[in-house]
C-alpha cells in the first residue's frame, strides 16, 4: 500500500483519488478551495443555478468506467442521458444546421442545410478519422504513451506538422464547413494554425458516440464523486493549498502545504504544474489556454424554443446553452459563452445573431477569463496548442520527477471531461494496485 497525495480536487483529482483508493492505496486529496469539483460545479444566484463548467460530455464510456472501477456502477448513482442533437449552428448568411449524431443522420442534415455536395465532403472528412482514432485510442489515449510500443500510425500522427487550418482550407471551399469542423478547438481558445490536424477527430467522436449529460446539470457529477471518495475512505483536506513537492534524493516524499508537510510515496498533480516550483521548470514551453467570456442569464417569460446548445458564427463565436441550469417555474437559466472579436455586450451580440432576450433578463452573472482563472487558481482549459510539440511538452501520466504523476486538463491526453477522466485512468495504470 502506497501513501498517495492527490493535489487538486477537480475532476482529474477526484477521479485519480477514487481509482487509486479502490486499488488499495491510502489516499489523501488536497484542495485549496472550500469545495471539490473544480470547473465541474454549480453557480447560484438567488433562485437560479447554472453549471459553472461543461454542460455535456463525449465518450460516456469514460464516466461509466470511472464509476465501475471505483465502486458502484454509474447507473446506481446518477442518470447519464444522450442529447437528441449535438447542437444547432447558425451561420452569418442565415443558414441553420441542426447537427445530429450518427453517420446517416448527419449526411441528411448537412445535405438539407448546406447542399448534397457539402454533405458528402463533410462525411468524407469525418470518415477519414476512423483509423486515426483507433490508432490514438490504443497507443495514446487509453494507455500511457510509449514510443517503443506505439504503432507506426499513432507515431506518425503525433509527429505530423499538418495543422487543422491547412487541412480545412484544402478540403472545404464552403466556409461554413470550415467553421463546423473547427468549432471544438475554436471554442477552447486555440488557433487552428497551431492545432494538429488529428485533433479534428473530435468531430468523429461526436458523430459516432453523441453528446451526453446528467439531468439537472453535469455539475452533479462532482457531488456524486465526492460521495464516492467518502465511500473509499479518501481523506479530503479542503482549504489546503499545495506549495511544492517535497523531494529527497530527487524523488517525491511528500507535499508541502499551507498546513504543513504531508508525507507521500506517490504524488498525483491534478493541477497546472506551473503552480508548484518542482514541476514548473518542466513546462516552461507551454502556455495555458484561456477560458471564454461567460455570461449566466436568468430569464423570465416565454423564450424561443431552442435546442440545448446553439452556436452563432460571426465576427465573434457565441455558444448559448439552454440546459444545465435550474430556475423557478416560468423562468429559465441559460449560459452564454463568447470567443473572438467580442466588442459588445454578449447579450447584444446574441440579439444580432437572432436570439433576443435582453428585456427578459432578471438575473445575470458575468465571468471574465481572468475571473475564472482566479476562481480556480488555474485555467480549466488546459494547455494551449502550439503545434505538434505540445504533445511532448505536456506532462502525464508520468513526469520527470520519480514518484510524481500528472492528471487533469493540463496533462495528457488533454482538456475536457472525457480526456481529463482518461488522464486519471492513465495515472491509475502507471501506479498500479497496492502490493
Amino acid at each position: 500500500m502506497a501513501r498517495v497525495v492527490v493535489v487538486g480536487g477537480g475532476l482529474g483529482g477526484l477521479a485519480s483519488a477514487a481509482r487509486l483508493a479502490k486499488l488499495g492505496h491510502e489516499v489523501t486529496l488536497l484542495e485549496a478551495r472550500d469545495r471539490v469539483g473544480g470547473a465541474l460545479g454549480r453557480l447560484t444566484r438567488g433562485d437560479f443555478t447554472w453549471d459553472s463548467g461543461p454542460g455535456h460530455t463525449l465518450l460516456p464510456a469514460v464516466v461509466r468506467d470511472l464509476f465501475r472501477k471505483s465502486g458502484r456502477p454509474l447507473e446506481r448513482e446518477v442518470e447519464l442521458v444522450q442529447l437528441p442533437l449535438l447542437r444547432r449552428h447558425r451561420f452569418a448568411d442565415g443558414t441553420e444546421l441542426d447537427l445530429p449524431s450518427g453517420r446517416a443522420d448527419q449526411l441528411a442534415a448537412v445535405g438539407a442545410a448546406l447542399g448534397d455536395d457539402a454533405a458528402q465532403r463533410w462525411t468524407d472528412y469525418v470518415d477519414a478519422f476512423t483509423d486515426d482514432w483507433e490508432a490514438l485510442r490504443k497507443d495514446y489515449v487509453e494507455r500511457p504513451w510509449s514510443p517503443e510500443l506505439a504503432g507506426d500510425h499513432a507515431a506518425a500522427l503525433l509527429r505530423s506538422r499538418l495543422t487543422m487550418a491547412k487541412v480545412l482550407r484544402r478540403r472545404f471551399k464552403d466556409e461554413r464547413l470550415r467553421l463546423l469542423a473547427g468549432f471544438g478547438p475554436s471554442l477552447e481558445g486555440h488557433d487552428l494554425r497551431d492545432v494538429p490536424a488529428w485533433v479534428g477527430l473530435w468531430s468523429y467522436l461526436e458523430r459516432q458516440l453523441g453528446c451526453w449529460t446528467v439531468p439537472g446539470g453535469l455539475g452533479s457529477l462532482a457531488e456524486v464523486l465526492e460521495q464516492r471518495l467518502a465511500t473509499r475512505r479518501v481523506s479530503v483536506e479542503l482549504g489546503t493549498r499545495a506549495l511544492d513537492v517535497v523531494l529527497r534524493d530527487g524523488r517525491a516524499v511528500g507535499v508541502r502545504t499551507t498546513a504543513g508537510d504531508v508525507d507521500a510515496d506517490v504524488v498525483v498533480l491534478a493541477v497546472d504544474p506551473r503552480l508548484l516550483p518542482a514541476t514548473a521548470a518542466h513546462v516552461v514551453r507551454t502556455t495555458p489556454a484561456m477560458p471564454p467570456v461567460v455570461c449566466h442569464l436568468g430569464l423570465e417569460g416565454e423564450v424561443p424554443d431552442l435546442p440545448h446548445e446553439v452556436v452563432v458564427h460571426g465576427e465573434a463565436l457565441l455558444v448559448l446553452r439552454t440546459t444545465g441550469g435550474q430556475a423557478p417555474e416560468g423562468r429559465h437559466a441559460w449560459t452564454l459563452l463568447g470567443r473572438g472579436r467580442l466588442s459588445e455586450d454578449p447579450v447584444v451580440a446574441l440579439a444580432r445573431g437572432g436570439i433576443r432576450v435582453r428585456d427578459q433578463v432578471v438575473a445575470r452573472v458575468d465571468r471574465s477569463p481572468r475571473d475564472q482563472v482566479a476562481e480556480l487558481g488555474q485555467s480549466a482549459y488546459g494547455v494551449q496548442w502550439q503545434g505538434r510539440g505540445t504533445v511532448r511538452q505536456r506532462l502525464g501520466p508520468r513526469t520527470p520527477l520519480p514518484g510524481v504523476y500528472a492528471a487533469g486538463a493540463s496533462a495528457a491526453p488533454g482538456a475536457g471531461v472525457p480526456f481529463v477522466g482518461l488522464s486519471a485512468a492513465l495515472v491509475a495504470q502507471v501506479v498500479g494496485p497496492a502490493r
